[in-house]
C-alpha cells in the first residue's frame, strides 16, 4: 500500500518506517553500511529519491528534486556514498548522497536503460544500452574519468551485467548459441534458448578459470595469489578494499563462457568463487536455482525458487519460493526453506480518501510521462487534471474512482487507453455447468435438446460434452432429471447445474417425454460454450464458401493476433493451400502483435515449380497461395487486427471488404505499480506510415469494396460480407494462371 517497511529475518520488531498514507514509497533498497534506506516517494507531487535511518529514528532526506518524469530502481554503491539509477528518458544518472549532486552516465535514445550494476570498489558502473535492432550492449563507466566504454560488440545481444566479487571478472548473460529448430507445418526456422552465462576478465594478465592445466607448470606464484587473506573465505570477500583497474584494450577478445547449457539467465550474482544464477529454457518447466563453481568447474542444481536477492556483505540470501520468503546462508546445495519471515504484522491504516487522490494523480502523471506524443495531443494536460480532480470528493469506492480516470485518459481521443482493477470487492465466480446445446423446456414440463454444438473434443476449448465418445445424447432427445432430480419441477434447468462445470454429472434422458425408458448418461459439463459456437461459425463459414465456390476456394477467420489467432491460421491456412484462393476474415479481430507473421507468408512469391519423379508439382518457396486474396475487416478489427488490414492493403495482396475498421494502433505494455494494485494502460508505440505520416489512429483502415451486414440478416444467417468475398474472389479467378505441366524431360544425347 505504499508504504516502506523492515522485517525481522527471525525475531524483531516489524516497522513501518514511512507511514505515509495517500503516499507512494517504492523501490526500497538498504545502504551497504546499513545505516539508510533508500525508496522513491511522490510526496512532493513528483518522483523523487529519499533515504532515511533504518530505524526510523529521524525524518526522510530528500536527495533529489525538481523531478520531470518517472523514476525506475535506485541501487547504492558498494561504499554507500551513491546511488544508481534510470528513468523513463533513457538516462542513467547516479549521484552523491552527501553532496547530492547529480551525475549523468549516459542516455539512451532507443529505449529505457534497465539494467545497471556497480563494481566491488564503487569506481565503475556496468549497464546495458538497448538498441532498437534488438542487439544490446554492455558499458563500463568509470566514475573518475567520466567516461564510457564498450565492454561487448554490436553482433550479440549481451545484458544483466554484474562484476564478481572479487574484481576479476565482468559476468553477463548473451545469446550466442545457435541452435535452430525448424517448424513442422513449413520449411521455416526459429531460434530458442539462445543465452548462456559469459564473462571477461577485467585484466589481461588475469588467467581465465577454464585455462589448460599442465602438471609441468609451476603454478605456485599464481596461487599464492589466489590464496585468500586469513579469516576470510571465498564465499565471503572484503567488498570495496581493492581498487579495480580494467584494461579495455582487447577486452572483447577475452569473453569466456561458462560451461552451461544455453537457455534463460536471470538474477546473476558471482560471489567468490561461485556464480549464482536462476536458469530456464523450453525444455524445463518453471524456473531453477544454479550454482556454478569456478574452482570445480561444476554447476549443481539448488532447486526451484522465484527469485532471489543476496545481502550486501554476501553472507545471506533471501528466497522467494511458492510467494514464500526466507532468509538462507548462502547455499552450496539444494535449498530446503525451514522458516519463513513473518509477514503478518506488516499491516496499514487504509484511508481511501487519500489512496485514491494519490492514484489519480500518478495516473495523470503516468499519462505524461509515457504517452507517445509529449504534447499530449495537443491538449493543455494540466488543465484536464484540474478539471476531473474536483470530482474526487465525490468518490466513494474504486469502481468511481476508475470511472473518473477513465473519463480523463479518455480526453486524449485515443484506444488502447484503459483503467481497470484496484482494491475493490471481487466475489469468488461459480461457474455454471454447460451442456454445449441449446436447450428449451418442451410443453411436457421437460427440456429438450434443440441443437447439440459440434466441437473438437480432443481440446479444452472446443469440448462438446454430449457428443463425447461414450456419450448416448441425440439433438431431440428429452433431459429427464439432473443428478436424480426432476427437470420438471423447475423453470430454468441451468439452476441445477450451478457450480458442475468441470465435474461430473448424471443425466437421465430419453427419446420420449417421460421417465419411462429412460437412459443415463455421464456427461463432463463445460464452463463456457463461446469455444464452440465460434467452431460452429467457422466450420459453417468454410461449408458455404467451399461450397459456392466447387471446392476451389478457401476460408481462414483470424480471431485475435495472439496464440489463438496464430493457431487457427496455421490450422487453416497450410490445409488449405491446395486451393486456387483464399478468403482471410479478420472481423472481430481482437489484436495482439504476430500480423507481421501472418503477412509474410501471405505475400511469398512464386519463384520457381519443383518436381520429382512419380510426383507433382510442388512450388519454391513452398507453402505458399498462388491465387487471389480477399480480406474481410470490420469495425471490430482492432489494433493489430487495424494493423494487419493495413499491410493487407499497403502490400497490395488482394481486395479488401467490408466495414472501416477499429483504428486503435498506438500500443501499450504492462502496467506500472499502484498502490492498491490497480492497472492503466498507457498507449506509447505509434505507427509511422512510410511517407512519414501518423496512420489508422482515429480513423482505421478503409475497405476497398465497402459492405455493411444488416444485423437482421446476419442473425438469420445471411452474411453480406462474405457474400461479396466470394462473388468478388470468383471474378478474379476467371484470371487464374494454371500451373504449368512438367516440361520435356531433357535428352543429354542431342
Amino acid at each position: 500500500r505504499g508504504d516502506v517497511f523492515t522485517v525481522p529475518a527471525n525475531t524483531g520488531i516489524t516497522r513501518n518506517l514511512t507511514r505515509s498514507p495517500g503516499v507512494h514509497d517504492r523501490n526500497v533498497e538498504w545502504s551497504p553500511d546499513g545505516k539508510y534506506i533508500s525508496y522513491i516517494s511522490d510526496r512532493t507531487g513528483e518522483d523523487e529519491i529519499y533515504i532515511q535511518v533504518q530505524d526510523g529514528s529521524a525524518p526522510a532526506i530528500q536527495l533529489t528534486k525538481n523531478s520531470d518524469t518517472y523514476k525506475y530502481n535506485p541501487i547504492w554503491s558498494p561504499d554507500s556514498k551513491m546511488l544508481l539509477w534510470s528513468d523513463k528518458m533513457g538516462r542513467l544518472n547516479y549521484l552523491d548522497v552527501a553532496s547530492k549532486k547529480v551525475t549523468l552516465v549516459t542516455k539512451s535514445k532507443d529505449w529505457e536503460i534497465r539494467e545497471y550494476s556497480w563494481s566491488p570498489d564503487s569506481r565503475w558502473i556496468a549497464y546495458t544500452v538497448p538498441h532498437n535492432n534488438t542487439v544490446s550492449i554492455i558499458f563500463v563507466y568509470d566514475v573518475q574519468s567520466g567516461v564510457s566504454h564498450q565492454i561487448t560488440d554490436n553482433w550479440y545481444n549481451s545484458g544483466s551485467p554484474v562484476f564478481d566479487t572479487n574484481g576479476k571478472y565482468l559476468f553477463f548473460v548473451s545469446a550466442r548459441d545457435f541452435n535452430p529448430i525448424y517448424s513442422w507445418v513449413e520449411w521455416n526456422y526459429a531460434y530458442q534458448d539462445m543465452n548462456a552465462v559469459y564473462f571477461v576478465t577485467l585484466q589481461k594478465n588475469t588467467p581465465s578459470p577454464f585455462e589448460p592445466k599442465n602438471d609441468e607448470v609451476n603454478t605456485e606464484s599464481k596461487e599464492k595469489k589466489a590464496l585468500p587473506k586469513k579469516g576470510k573465505t571465498d564465499q565471503q570477500p572484503e567488498t570495496g578494499k581493492t581498487e579495480i583497474i580494467i584494461d579495455f584494450d582487447g577486452i572483447n577478445n577475452r569473453v569466456v563462457k561458462l560451461p552451461v547449457q544455453a537457455g534463460n539467465y536471470w538474477s546473476l550474482n558471482p560471489i567468490g568463487n561461485t556464480v549464482y544464477y536462476i536458469y530456464s529454457s523450453s525444455k524445463t518447466q518453471g524456473p531453477q536455482f544454479k550454482m556454478f563453481d569456478l574452482k570445480d568447474k561444476k554447476e549443481k542444481g539448488l532447486g526451484k525458487v522465484n527469485s532471489i536477492l543476496v545481502s550486501a556483505n554476501h553472507k545471506k540470501m533471501l528466497v522467494n519460493m511458492n510467494n514464500k520468503y526466507s532468509v538462507i546462508d548462502l547455499p552450496k546445495g539444494p535449498v530446503k526453506l525451514k522458516k519463513n519471515v513473518d509477514l503478518s504484522n506488516m499491516k496499514v491504516w487504509v484511508n481511501f480518501e487519500k489512496e485514491w487522490t494519490q492514484i489519480f494523480n500518478e495516473s495523470w502523471r503516468q499519462m505524461r510521462d509515457f504517452f507517445y506524443a509529449p504534447n499530449m495531443q495537443g491538449l493543455d494536460w494540466p488543465k484536464i487534471h484540474d478539471k476531473y480532480a474536483v470530482l474526487l470528493p465525490y468518490v466513494k469506492n474504486r469502481n468511481d474512482l476508475n470511472y473518473i480516470i477513465g473519463e480523463m485518459i479518455g480526453e486524449i481521443s485515443i484506444g488502447h487507453s484503459y483503467v481497470n482493477g484496484g482494491d475493490k470487492p471481487k466475489p469468488k465466480r461459480i461457474p455454471t455447468g454447460l451442456l454445449g446445446a441449446k436447450i428449451s423446456k418442451d410443453g411436457s414440463g421437460y427440456f429438450v435438446i434443440n441443437e447439440i454444438l459440434p466441437g473438437e473434443n480432443w481440446t479444452k476449448n472446443a469440448r462438446s460434452p454430449l457428443t463425447q465418445v461414450g456419450v448416448d445424447v441425440n439433438e431431440g432427445d428429452y433431459i429427464i432429471a439432473v443428478n436424480g432430480n426432476s427437470t420438471k419441477d423447475v423453470d430454468d434447468i441451468y439452476k441445477m447445474l450451478v457450480g458442475k462445470a468441470g465435474k461430473q454429472v448424471m443425466l437421465t434422458v430419453n427419446s420420449q417425454p417421460s421417465e419411462n425408458g429412460a437412459r443415463k448418461v455421464l456427461v463432463v459439463p463445460v464452463a463456457g460454450e463461446s469455444g464452440l459456437y465460434y467452431y460452429k461459425w467457422v466450420e459453417g463459414n468454410i461449408e458455404k464458401v467451399s461450397k459456392a465456390t466447387n471446392g476451389q476456394v478457401g476460408y481462414i477467420h483470424i480471431p485475435d493476433m495472439g496464440p489463438e489467432g496464430l493457431n487457427e491460421f496455421v490450422k487453416h491456412f497450410y490445409p488449405q493451400l491446395n486451393k486456387k484462393a483464399l478468403i482471410i476474415d479478420d472481423r472481430g479481430n481482437g489484436g495482439g502483435n504476430v500480423s507481421p507473421m501472418i503477412v509474410e507468408r501471405l505475400m511469398r512469391k512464386l519463384v520457381l515449380y519443383g518436381m520429382s519423379r512419380n510426383n507433382g508439382i510442388t512450388t519454391k518457396p513452398a507453402q505458399i497461395m498462388l491465387g487471389p486474396k480477399v480480406l474481410l475487416i470490420d469495425q471490430y478489427s482492432a489494433s493489430d487486427g487495424d494493423l494487419f488490414a493495413y499491410q493487407f492493403k499497403k502490400m497490395k495482396i488482394g481486395t479488401v471488404i467490408g466495414k472501416r475498421t477499429w483504428g486503435g494502433v498506438v500500443g501499450i505494455r504492462g502496467s506500472l505499480p499502484f498502490i492498491d494494485g490497480g492497472d492503466m494502460r498507457k498507449p506509447e508505440f505509434a505507427p509511422i506510415s512510410t511517407e512519414g505520416n501518423w496512420v489508422i489512429e482515429g480513423h482505421g483502415v478503409d475497405p476497398d469494396i465497402v459492405v455493411n451486414n444488416d444485423p437482421a440478416k446476419e442473425y438469420a444467417g445471411d452474411d453480406q460480407q462474405l457474400n461479396k468475398a466470394i462473388e468478388v474472389i470468383l471474378e478474379q479467378l476467371k484470371n487464374y494462371k494454371e500451373q504449368p505441366p512438367i516440361p520435356p524431360y531433357p535428352d543429354k544425347t542431342k
